[in-house]
């Protein structure tokens, strides 16, 4: 039979003063009246700390207890110490154990002869070494640091190690005299982070060595050397977390041997929650030339654009104001053209009819600005203000179907200067439109079921007034998502008009087993050709090329999705698939594009593309990665890379090529190479992997 014994009972003024631990054995006895000796099963429990034992033996005299192990104790945040023989304080903060290892966030242990505890705060060890690595009997572990003394400080979570030797399979590596490294359980703290080193045919062979620094609890900034033969680099990230927001900088600056002067980026972006609903975000890119940021692997953005959007969205209404500057890095585009400099400010509002239906009203400015002052389209400026209101009522008859009517009216101002080839002036669009869809529902006997919604939807619309530019709707196509719209352009400059009429059937299957399939198929008709559609939109001509469109998802992970636009003698115009199947072991993502040639979307010759991104694990510890685009027109790879990680639960090596076969004047094509090994055990947050088996 257990005894529970408090320290309250037996020495009350010594308990009700120092507040000691209490005990849970099998047998307990009391000797001279000041000693109480404690075997069997011990327990001791102490403001979150446990411990147990094979014999406790408490000296009221000298306040101290005098454990023999195998002692285990568990301190409230993971940490557990084992030893062979201890003497501590009654409430385990002082005191001694000998033959003792300590085990910090079930990540790393620390072995040594002797662990002192000082304060409850500290504890210094004699003789010690550290691994995260698997122990095999006698065997070295793959890694491990071996120190005359190591001292832990709980409560700034940082390891002190001198006379340190870094050891590889007991090969003794290097040698630092003092060296300070964080616990597994602290999340930032200032010091290096993880090397890598680079080789690429541009940019030689290097190394990068990230310094982190923290500022604050709120505030870091991490600051990476580049040094290689053939540059001298500095990235930087600065990051801070606001009460409502947060803000992130990442900028770097370069002197190399491939351009003369100093090369740079810039990159910010912040989100911020402001009062009354409202979100502002914004986003700062800048990059000195346009092969920068290629050569030096930080991005394959081709167009920078820095933007401030001001956003607030409620149930009923969206108030939306936005301001960007774009840049271009690609060889036959002009920033000063594209236009450099947009703006926007819009309101919508839905309001429910207490008569039925839904009254949707908007109004918005609109600015497009571009450098210069010349007679022509590359430095025409535009300004926009319209106003819109909108009515639709749904209707479900008799018979199941499902009726849909509209009518709406928009007004536009425009204002357009350095281009007289157009006017100032209102332009007016009325439009009305009716929806028919009329859904069949059925359950086969094994559960499936079935959808089938043949839809028809009849529209008119018109235009009085002058004929503005193009400019925000030049990239236009027929998908499932716009097939029965009034309108099918992108933007607002440019409008459907005339009489039409579109027609198409969709078919969803949801099988028991929870796989889901849906396929859609149809086109539109004019009563005339609309020649503002470019002509691989699939919607220049009078009847637009047909749409077929289908989407499957399984319970196992694997979904296809896949788009195509084809003419009546079945040669297509546009085709899109993509496959994708993610389970424990594998992420599969494959993707297929083809477009017809179309000049005018600076498109002369046909684009025929596949791209592959995957990652497969082998093993518990072993993972390979793939990436790949490959221009089937061309018949030549544009992208290639492989990486290869092996992660167990004390070390992770990562190992990785990539080559980019695309060149232009201003970039060349490139081989990368990547390795970088951290010790798990010491990384912030660090997730071990699966840990080493030991050899029989």
């Amino acid at each position: 039979m257990r005894i529970i014994l408090a320290f309250l009972l037996m020495f009350p003024t010594l308990a009700l003063s120092q507040g000691a631990a209490t005990l849970v054995a099998d047998i307990v006895t009391i000797q001279g009246g000041t000693q109480l000796i404690a075997s069997g099963n011990i327990e001791v429990f102490y403001d979150g700390t446990r411990l147990s034992a094979a014999q406790v033996i408490f000296d009221q005299s000298s306040d101290r207890l005098t454990i023999t192990g195998p002692i285990l104790i568990q301190a409230p945040d993971g940490t557990i110490t084992t030893a062979d023989q201890a003497s501590l304080d009654p409430k385990l903060e002082n005191g001694m154990l000998r033959g003792a290892r300590l085990v910090l966030d079930q990540q790393l242990q620390l072995a040594a002869n002797q662990i002192d505890r000082i304060d409850g705060r500290y504890s210094q060890l004699y003789k010690v070494a550290a691994t995260s690595c698997k122990v095999c009997g006698t065997q070295s572990p793959l890694w491990e640091i071996r120190a005359k003394k190591v001292v832990h400080d709980e409560v700034a979570q940082q390891l002190y190690f001198t006379d340190a030797q870094f050891l590889i399979r007991g090969t003794p590596i290097f040698w630092l005299p003092r060296i300070r490294l964080p616990d597994p359980t602290l999340t930032r703290a200032t010091g290096l982070l993880i090397p890598t080193l680079r080789t690429t045919d541009l940019l030689g062979t290097g190394i990068k060595i990230p310094y982190f620094i923290r500022i604050s609890d709120h505030r870091d900034v991490t600051l990476t050397p580049y040094l290689s033969t053939e540059t001298r680099t500095l990235q930087a990230q600065y990051r801070q977390a606001f009460m409502r927001g947060h803000l992130t900088i990442d900028a770097a600056i370069s002197e190399d041997t491939l351009k003369t002067g100093a090369r740079s980026y810039l990159f910010a972006d912040g989100t911020f929650d402001l009062e009354k609903g409202y979100g502002l975000t914004f986003d700062i890119e800048f990059a000195s030339d346009s092969a920068y940021l290629l050569d030096y692997g930080f991005s394959n953005k081709d167009r920078l654009d820095s933007a401030v959007t001001l956003l607030r969205v409620r149930d009923t209404d969206m108030t939306q104001a936005n301001l960007t500057y774009y840049q271009t890095l690609r060889d036959d585009e002009d920033s000063a053209s594209l236009p450099p400099i947009t703006g926007s400010l819009s309101y919508e509002n839905r309001v429910a009819m207490t008569a039925g239906g839904t009254f949707r009203y908007g109004a918005s400015a609109d600015t497009a600005y571009r450098y210069g002052d010349t007679d022509r389209d590359d430095a025409r400026d535009v300004t926009r203000g319209s106003a819109n209101g909108s009515v639709t009522r749904d209707w479900i008859t008799n018979a199941g179907i499902v009726l849909q009517s509209g009518a709406g009216v928009r007004s536009d101002w425009y204002g357009i200067n350095d281009d007289t080839n157009y006017d100032h002036g209102l332009r007016i669009m009325p439009s009305i439109g009716l929806t028919l869809r009329y859904p069949l529902a059925s359950t086969s006997a094994n559960g499936t079921q079935h959808l089938l919604e043949p839809t028809v939807a009849l529209s008119w619309s018109d235009t009085y007034g002058v004929t503005p530019p193009n400019e925000d709707s030049t990239r236009s196509e027929l998908d499932q998502a716009n097939l029965f719209d009034t309108s099918r352009f992108s933007g607002d400059d440019a409008v459907e008009v005339g009489v039409q009429a579109a027609i198409g059937v969709t078919w969803t299957r949801i099988a028991p087993q929870g796989a889901t399939s849906t396929l859609t198929f149809g086109r539109v008709m004019r009563d005339t050709d609309n020649t503002a559609f470019n002509p691989s939109s699939g919607l220049d001509r009078r009847f637009s090329d047909w749409l077929l469109a289908g989407q499957y998802t399984a319970k196992s992970g694997f979904e296809v999705d896949g788009r195509t636009l084809f003419d009546d003698d079945a040669s297509m115009t546009r085709a899109a698939t993509r496959l994708g199947w993610q389970n424990g072991w594998l992420d599969v993502n494959a993707a297929y594009i083809w477009q017809a040639a179309d000049a005018t979307e600076s498109r002369p010759d046909a684009v025929s593309e596949w791209t592959l991104d995957s990652r497969f694990q082998l093993a518990p510890a072993w993972a390979v990665n793939f990436e790949m685009r490959y221009d089937l027109a061309n018949d030549q790879p544009a992208f290639a890379g492989a990486g290869m990680q092996y992660k167990n639960e004390c070390v992770t090596v990562d190992l990785s090529v990539s080559r980019r076969y695309t060149s232009s004047t201003t970039v060349d094509a490139s081989t990368s190479y990547g390795l970088s090994v951290s010790l798990n055990g010491f990384s912030a947050e660090g997730n071990a992997g699966p840990a080493a088996a030991c050899a029989p």
